[in-house]
Protein backbone atom coordinates (compact mmCIF):
# COMPACT_ATOMS: atom_id res chain seq x y z
CA UNK A 1 0.00 0.00 0.00
CA UNK A 2 1.10 3.07 -0.91
CA UNK A 3 1.27 5.72 1.93
CA UNK A 4 -0.97 8.43 1.32
CA UNK A 5 0.30 11.36 1.25
CA UNK A 6 -1.56 14.62 3.37
CA UNK A 7 -1.73 17.09 0.88
CA UNK A 8 -2.97 16.13 -2.96
CA UNK A 9 -0.60 18.51 -4.32
CA UNK A 10 2.10 16.86 -2.94
CA UNK A 11 1.04 13.40 -4.44
CA UNK A 12 3.63 12.22 -7.05
CA UNK A 13 1.61 11.64 -10.49
CA UNK A 14 3.53 10.66 -13.71
CA UNK A 15 0.72 12.08 -16.30
CA UNK A 16 1.00 15.11 -14.18
CA UNK A 17 4.40 15.23 -14.04
CA UNK A 18 4.70 14.82 -17.57
CA UNK A 19 2.27 17.78 -18.88
CA UNK A 20 4.25 20.02 -16.43
CA UNK A 21 7.73 19.28 -17.63
CA UNK A 22 6.53 19.91 -21.40
CA UNK A 23 4.48 23.45 -20.40
CA UNK A 24 7.73 24.22 -18.52
CA UNK A 25 9.83 23.72 -21.74
CA UNK A 26 7.50 25.28 -23.75
CA UNK A 27 7.47 28.44 -21.68
CA UNK A 28 10.98 28.55 -21.60
CA UNK A 29 11.16 28.33 -25.04
CA UNK A 30 8.74 30.97 -26.13
CA UNK A 31 10.58 33.21 -23.22
CA UNK A 32 13.67 31.97 -24.60
CA UNK A 33 13.09 33.15 -28.25
CA UNK A 34 10.89 36.01 -27.63
CA UNK A 35 11.56 37.32 -24.08
CA UNK A 36 15.20 36.41 -22.83
CA UNK A 37 16.95 37.86 -25.62
CA UNK A 38 15.21 41.51 -25.37
CA UNK A 39 15.43 41.42 -22.23
CA UNK A 40 19.59 40.59 -22.43
CA UNK A 41 19.66 43.27 -24.80
CA UNK A 42 18.34 45.45 -22.36
CA UNK A 43 20.61 44.67 -19.64
CA UNK A 44 23.20 44.82 -22.48
CA UNK A 45 22.54 48.36 -23.06
CA UNK A 46 21.68 49.64 -19.67
CA UNK A 47 25.27 48.06 -18.85
CA UNK A 48 26.53 49.78 -21.60
CA UNK A 49 25.12 53.18 -21.13
CA UNK A 50 26.29 52.62 -17.33
CA UNK A 51 30.06 51.78 -18.72
CA UNK A 52 29.72 54.99 -20.60
CA UNK A 53 28.46 57.10 -18.09
CA UNK A 54 31.08 55.88 -15.64
CA UNK A 55 34.04 56.74 -18.28
CA UNK A 56 32.24 60.10 -18.90
CA UNK A 57 32.16 60.76 -15.39
CA UNK A 58 36.05 59.69 -15.44
CA UNK A 59 36.88 62.42 -18.04
CA UNK A 60 35.04 64.55 -16.52
CA UNK A 61 37.07 63.73 -13.17
CA UNK A 62 39.97 63.98 -15.09
CA UNK A 63 39.42 66.99 -16.85
CA UNK A 64 38.60 68.52 -13.57
CA UNK A 65 41.29 67.61 -11.89
CA UNK A 66 43.12 68.58 -14.90
CA UNK A 67 41.40 72.60 -14.70
CA UNK A 68 41.94 72.57 -10.86
CA UNK A 69 45.57 72.03 -11.74
CA UNK A 70 45.60 74.69 -14.68
CA UNK A 71 43.92 76.92 -12.04
CA UNK A 72 46.04 76.37 -9.08
CA UNK A 73 49.14 77.24 -11.88
CA UNK A 74 47.17 80.44 -12.76
CA UNK A 75 47.18 81.60 -9.36
CA UNK A 76 50.21 81.58 -8.57
CA UNK A 77 51.64 82.66 -11.40
CA UNK A 78 49.31 85.46 -10.88
CA UNK A 79 50.55 85.97 -7.05
CA UNK A 80 53.82 85.69 -8.56
CA UNK A 81 52.88 88.77 -10.95
CA UNK A 82 51.36 90.49 -8.50
CA UNK A 83 54.58 90.40 -6.36
CA UNK A 84 56.36 91.61 -9.29
CA UNK A 85 54.54 94.42 -10.29
CA UNK A 86 54.36 95.51 -6.12
CA UNK A 87 58.14 94.99 -6.51
CA UNK A 88 58.08 96.91 -9.43
CA UNK A 89 55.64 99.83 -7.69
CA UNK A 90 58.02 100.35 -4.63
CA UNK A 91 61.57 100.46 -6.54
CA UNK A 92 59.59 103.17 -8.90
CA UNK A 93 58.10 104.75 -5.73
CA UNK A 94 61.38 104.94 -3.68
CA UNK A 95 62.84 106.40 -7.19
CA UNK A 96 60.74 109.19 -7.04
CA UNK A 97 60.94 109.74 -2.96
CA UNK A 98 64.49 109.98 -3.68
CA UNK A 99 64.63 111.95 -6.76
CA UNK A 100 62.02 114.27 -4.97
CA UNK A 101 64.31 114.67 -2.02
CA UNK A 102 67.12 115.30 -4.31
CA UNK A 103 65.10 118.30 -6.53
CA UNK A 104 64.11 119.82 -2.98
CA UNK A 105 67.66 119.82 -1.52
CA UNK A 106 69.05 121.08 -5.04
CA UNK A 107 66.00 123.98 -4.74
CA UNK A 108 66.89 124.65 -1.60
CA UNK A 109 70.75 125.14 -2.05
CA UNK A 110 69.60 127.35 -4.71
CA UNK A 111 67.39 129.68 -2.77
CA UNK A 112 69.58 129.60 -0.38
CA UNK A 113 72.12 131.05 -2.73
CA UNK A 114 70.55 133.20 -4.02
CA UNK A 115 69.69 134.85 -0.61
CA UNK A 116 73.28 134.75 0.31
CA UNK A 117 74.10 136.76 -3.12
CA UNK A 118 70.74 139.22 -2.44
CA UNK A 119 72.09 139.52 0.99
CA UNK A 120 75.88 140.08 0.23
CA UNK A 121 74.72 142.80 -2.47
CA UNK A 122 72.38 144.65 0.20
CA UNK A 123 75.38 144.60 2.53
CA UNK A 124 77.67 145.83 -0.10
CA UNK A 125 75.00 148.75 -1.23
CA UNK A 126 74.99 149.41 2.68
CA UNK A 127 77.98 150.29 2.90
CA UNK A 128 78.64 152.45 0.01
CA UNK A 129 75.35 153.97 0.99
CA UNK A 130 76.98 154.52 4.61
CA UNK A 131 80.30 155.45 3.23
CA UNK A 132 78.96 158.20 0.85
CA UNK A 133 77.02 159.65 4.24
CA UNK A 134 80.00 159.51 6.20
CA UNK A 135 82.28 161.33 3.20
CA UNK A 136 79.28 163.72 3.22
CA UNK A 137 79.14 164.27 6.58
CA UNK A 138 83.21 164.66 6.99
CA UNK A 139 82.61 167.77 4.27
CA UNK A 140 79.97 169.23 6.09
CA UNK A 141 81.74 168.77 9.20
CA UNK A 142 85.14 169.91 8.06
CA UNK A 143 83.58 172.70 6.40
CA UNK A 144 82.21 173.88 9.66
CA UNK A 145 85.36 173.58 11.58
CA UNK A 146 87.62 174.85 9.47
CA UNK A 147 85.33 177.57 8.13
CA UNK A 148 86.57 176.76 4.40
CA UNK A 149 85.53 175.18 1.35
CA UNK A 150 87.77 172.49 0.50
CA UNK A 151 89.17 171.49 -3.18
CA UNK A 152 88.73 168.04 -4.87
CA UNK A 153 92.03 166.59 -3.99
CA UNK A 154 91.45 167.88 0.06
CA UNK A 155 88.04 166.44 -0.29
CA UNK A 156 89.39 163.02 -1.67
CA UNK A 157 91.84 163.17 1.42
CA UNK A 158 89.66 163.76 4.05
CA UNK A 159 87.28 161.24 2.64
CA UNK A 160 90.24 158.02 2.47
CA UNK A 161 91.49 159.33 6.37
CA UNK A 162 87.43 159.19 7.44
CA UNK A 163 86.58 155.96 5.35
CA UNK A 164 89.98 154.29 7.13
CA UNK A 165 89.68 155.08 10.60
CA UNK A 166 86.23 153.38 10.19
CA UNK A 167 85.47 149.88 10.98
CA UNK A 168 83.56 148.51 8.16
CA UNK A 169 84.61 144.54 9.29
CA UNK A 170 81.57 144.27 11.98
CA UNK A 171 79.05 144.91 9.33
CA UNK A 172 80.73 142.39 7.08
CA UNK A 173 80.84 139.73 9.94
CA UNK A 174 77.04 140.39 10.27
CA UNK A 175 76.63 139.10 6.59
CA UNK A 176 76.19 134.88 6.06
CA UNK A 177 78.51 133.85 3.75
Amino acid sequence: MAPVAANPLIQVTPGLMIWTIVCFLITFYVLKKFAFGRIQQTIDERRKRIREALDEADRARSEAQKLVEEHRATMAEARGQAEEILAEARKVAESQRRRLRDELEEDRQRRLEETSRQIEAETARALQAIRSEVADLTVIATQKVTGKVLDAADHKRLIDEAIGELDFSALQQGSPN
